[in-house]
């Protein structure tokens, strides 16, 4: 076609050399034109019928320790792996038809060298998805070698809300809700819709965002609207013996739904500053019952999830970047950011278990905060030599955070109720190729800070139970429950009654049950090379 074009072109500049009159010259000029125009639309058609594609390919080197809070039947009182290989594909995709109209998706696999996890049938795997009721980790966790839809979503860019001169969008999907703001840092990415001190998970729902800058005045003013569905209540296909495939099921969770919003009133891009506040409803945890059938089973696959009510949460984030406009300063980058959760329990009876249902431990409404500070220091001018990250977060005794998808091999460290520290360093090699190396410590406080939301998620102040545990031992208690009889003995001749002998016996035996699958402290340190073009 280009070439039949090309003839044309050069059958019609002949046909100029003859020509001679200025009627004959302009008509000719028309053609010229009209031919040009037909090739530019060849052209746009033959590159815009194609899905652009992206890789992003990192291979990652990890070492992990886990710090127990008590000795364990084998004798351990540490877990570690210092040998943790993995591979983690994105394959980018992208399509627009037009200046309104983008498709974009991403497809994953995360695995570790030499081994499949795919065939893990547990709910309460890091991937829900194997098996499970969610997949808000589905791609987060080391699973097996297949592709997996990661983010598929379209996005409408409009020009005039409501007549105004309001840029606008609307946006349905899996949608990007993983590596959001303040957490693209460490990952060194652009930062995804959600604020990460909140919300880092994968989800499905939709999104509305109003550009609010140009009939404010205010740099980068936007309000966006965010909904979605955490799992559905349907019996998959062939499920049901009455053949009614995808009807609720009434022995399954209820529909999980989140809803809130971001606010970002000031951007100049410079000076960044975003809020969100979100609510949501009928979130999975175990009753008292549930979570003690799940702890003798040695596994939380052994209890079975029950609704435990709603939730509140909210965040303020602020970036600087860039302290000045010129010099090394320029790309110093700091951030802080503050966040709060809130739990509204379900206040019913578990008709199971005959016992209230509750959120983290508490039939009350529990109140959380955390908070979270960074620096990014270039090495050398332009980061010529790389970047230095560090971070510090901190979180109280009832925070709950949704970051289960956060990219660490020991859990979310923003979900530390208690102190997290990271130091990481991230070296541009060249256009396609940049390394990292990366520490996080967490120091937990409290217990359930990677649980949900029922009585998984109670928050037990580990020094207690190490005391506890202590005290049971010093008493002549020992993994045989019958030992107890020899404790109630020893606190009955310190004094005590038989009933508060019996109740501080008992309470000295759960502790020690419990420490030693209590982690107290975690470490990752990582380093990986990734490719990305």
């Amino acid at each position: 076609m280009k070439k039949m074009i090309t003839m044309s072109l050069v059958a019609a500049a002949t046909t100029v050399a003859f020509a001679s009159t200025a009627s004959d010259i302009a008509d000719l000029q028309s053609q010229i034109d009209a031919l040009k125009a037909k090739t530019g639309k060849i052209n746009a058609q033959s590159a815009n019928d194609n899905l652009k594609w992206g890789v992003d390919f990192r291979t990652a080197y990890d070492s992990i320790n886990y710090d127990m809070a008590g000795k364990g039947f084998d004798g351990k009182d540490s877990y570690k792996n210092d040998s943790l290989l993995s591979m983690r594909l994105w394959l980018n995709m992208a399509y627009a038809p037009d200046a309104h109209n983008i498709f974009k998706g991403q497809l994953s696999m995360n695995k570790a060298f030499g081994a499949d996890f795919g065939g893990y049938e547990s709910s309460m795997s890091r991937a829900f998805s194997m098996g499970g009721m969610f997949d808000w980790t589905a791609n987060e966790a080391l699973t097996d070698n297949n592709l997996k839809v990661r983010q598929a979503y379209w996005l409408y860019l409009g020009d005039k809300a409501f007549g105004a001169d309001i840029p606008w969008t609307f946006s349905i999907g899996r949608r990007p809700s993983t590596n959001g703001f303040l957490a693209n840092l460490s990952q060194d990415d652009a930062a995804q819709s959600p604020l990460a001190h909140v919300i880092n998970v994968e989800f499905d729902g939709l999104s509305s965002k109003l550009d609010l800058s140009n009939v404010t005045g205010v740099p980068g003013m936007s309000f966006k609207v965010c909904l979605g569905y955490g799992s559905t209540n349907a019996a998959p296909l062939f499920d049901r013996l009455d053949g009614a495939s995808y009807s609720e099921d009434e022995n399954s969770l209820s529909d999980i739904k989140l809803g809130g919003f971001i606010f970002e009133p000031y951007n100049d891009g410079q000076y960044i500053v975003k809020a969100t506040w979100y609510r949501a409803f009928d979130l999975p945890g175990f009753d008292e019952t549930e979570f003690m059938n799940a702890f003798m089973a040695g596994s939380m696959a052994g209890g079975n999830f029950n609704q435990s009510g709603n939730m509140d949460g909210a965040a303020l984030s602020v970036l600087v970047d860039g302290l000045t406009d010129e010099g090394y300063m320029a790309d110093v980058k700091l951030f802080g950011s503050v966040a709060w959760s809130k739990t509204d329990p379900d206040g019913g009876i578990n008709p199971n278990t005959g016992t209230p249902y509750n959120m983290l431990g508490s039939i009350e409404s529990e109140t959380g905060s955390s908070y979270w500070f960074g620096a990014y220091l270039p090495v050398g001018e332009g980061a010529e030599y790389g970047t230095v990250g560090l971070e510090y977060n901190h979180g109280s005794q009832y925070w709950r955070p949704f970051t289960y998808a956060e990219d660490t091999m020991i859990g979310s460290k923003i979900a530390a109720r208690g102190d997290a520290w990271e130091a990481n360093y991230t070296y541009q090699i060249n256009d396609a190729l940049s390394l990292q190396a990366r520490y996080v410590s967490i120091d937990y406080e409290y217990t359930g800070s990677n649980s949900f939301f029922g009585a998984d998620g109670t928050p037990m102040k580990i020094d207690d139970i190490k005391a506890g545990a202590a005290m049971w031992t010093q008493l002549g208690g020992t993994a045989d429950p019958a030992s107890g009889a020899t404790v109630v003995g020893n606190l009955m001749a310190s004094g005590l009654t038989m009933d508060q002998a019996v109740a501080a016996a008992t309470d000295m035996g759960m502790a020690a049950a419990f420490a030693p699958t209590i982690v107290e402290k975690a470490q990752d340190f990582r380093l990986y090379l990734r490719y990305r073009f």
